[in-house]
């Protein structure tokens, strides 16, 4: 039902996005595993991961508002909020990194996915998870740089490992947010470290995105994140599913209040950026060149 794990031929193209239930031992619940599946190009997101990305949770999330129907028309409200249902999501990517960011030679159109316009929001990841009735745990790892940390953004919860390094590079490369990071990296860790890690561009490795609160939670050396982020959905689906769901929609409107004024914001800013940048032809070519560079220092991740 939920799953994509199919045995792959040469002659077949891996699915760009994993998807697979998984019982929870504390209850009759289920977690959803959501895995970017480019491994080899550190999970960088192109046309057809965000495609892909965007019908995952437009699936979960009809089925969550099934539930809900479902649950409502028992009448059951002070029960468990029914047996089997999908109590959180679990966002990872597959191999050494959560998401380097866009595949440069196929992104996503970024006036696409700053429009506000229905069409466009279909298809739009980070909007779909936006909507999901259930906490969205992420699973990190690696890199999580400039789409990638938008995407890790728009999850509830941030579980990484040692290995998780952030990293911001709009402005290095003269690109405007699409996902909302101008606005909800600010809530996490505060205006001016916000301001810090964007402006400067600059790494920020896994013990000072904890410190920074910038991760929920930093994993022990003999721990892996994919592993915490199960335990945490297991508590979770131990409790009143109904609650948690009601809980969770309070605290997104509660904190949104301001931010759907700053979003609106960014995605005009975005809107008029790249209707320049598209215009001169200049969109992707300096951070093309840079990653082309042979000369500049590799990390070994």
């Amino acid at each position: 039902q939920h799953g994509q794990c199919t045995m792959t031929t040469a002659s077949q193209v891996p699915p760009p996005v994993l998807v697979r239930a998984v019982e929870l031992p504390s209850s009759d619940h289920r977690a959803v595993i959501v895995s970017l599946n480019r491994p080899e190009k550190k999970n960088c997101f192109d046309l057809q991961v965000v495609h892909a990305l965007s019908a995952a949770f437009r699936d979960i999330n009809r089925k969550v508002q099934e539930q809900q129907l479902q649950q409502q028309s028992r009448g059951n409200e002070e029960d468990d909020g029914g047996e089997g249902q999908i109590a959180a999501v679990i966002l990872t990517g597959e191999g050494s990194s959560f998401c380097a960011g866009a595949d440069l030679s196929n992104p996503p159109s970024p006036l696409d996915q700053s429009s506000d316009l229905p069409h466009h929001l279909y298809a739009n990841p980070v909007h779909q998870m936006s909507l999901c009735p259930v906490p969205i745990i992420a699973a990190l790892k690696g890199y999580v740089i400039t789409g990638g940390f938008e995407l890790a953004l728009a999850c509830d919860i941030l579980v990484g490992d040692s290995s998780t390094i952030f990293r911001d590079t709009h402005v290095k490369f003269g690109l405007a947010p699409c996902w909302g990071l101008s606005q909800k990296l600010q809530r996490r860790v505060g205006p001016g470290r916000a301001k810090m890690i964007s402006l400067s561009a600059c790494k920020v490795k896994a013990q000072h995105a904890y410190d920074w609160g910038l991760l929920d939670e930093l994993v022990p050396a003999d721990k892996v994140a994919h592993d915490r982020a199960l335990e945490i959905a297991d508590h979770i689906a131990s409790n009143n599913m109904t609650m948690v769901q009601r809980y969770l929609r309070a605290i997104h409107e509660g904190g949104s209040t301001d931010l759907a004024k700053g979003l609106q914001r960014e995605r005009e800013l975005g809107i008029a950026h790249y209707i320049e940048a598209v215009g001169d032809g200049s969109t992707f070519e300096g951070a093309k060149e840079f990653i082309a560079d042979d000369t500049r220092p590799r990390s070994k991740l």
